[in-house]
């Protein structure tokens, strides 16, 4: 495994690309049934709260998440905080030619955090892409702690 973010400021982005429709990947990364199989199913009205199951986590936690902002089928914002601090990811989908890119952003980063972080939203991305495809889903061991010096370079 090859990490993939790159800092810009303090905004950590990280990058997948898919032969698929906007639509298709808006739906990966928005409905409660899909995004069970990468990240964790949700629940709630996005008025403007959601709870999220992380199910990657021990103990499969859920937590709370603000739906900052939510323009189908380009946009995502989420917010939360958690015991580890504040946490703001968008998700930007783009199509060109029947290929779409999402652009993930982790905003105002610590770049202290970043050895820890960005391993862990490689591992993420990568089970979006497995569950997309078909494929045997990553193992966290891979990602952590192998990409943390790459990571804590960024900083």
């Amino acid at each position: 495994m090859n990490p993939t973010g790159r800092l810009f400021g303090a905004d950590l982005h990280l990058t997948r690309t898919f032969k698929a429709s906007a639509a298709d990947v808006w739906a990966s990364v928005t409905e409660s049934e899909r995004t069970a199989r990468w990240f964790g199913p949700w629940r709630g009205d996005a008025d403007p709260m959601i709870q999220v199951q992380l199910v990657a986590e021990e103990g499969a936690p859920w937590t709370d998440m603000r739906v900052e902002a939510c323009e189908p089928p380009r946009r995502l914002a989420l917010s939360s905080l958690d015991e580890y601090g504040a946490w703001h990811v968008e998700l930007t989908v783009t199509e060109t030619d029947g290929v779409t890119e999402l652009l993930f952003v982790h905003h105002r980063i610590d770049p202290a955090s970043a050895g820890e972080v960005g391993p862990g939203w490689e591992f993420y991305l990568d089970r979006l892409v497995a569950s997309r495809e078909g494929t045997p889903e990553p193992d966290f061991a891979d990602y952590y702690p192998a990409m943390k010096p790459y990571y804590d370079g960024l900083g």
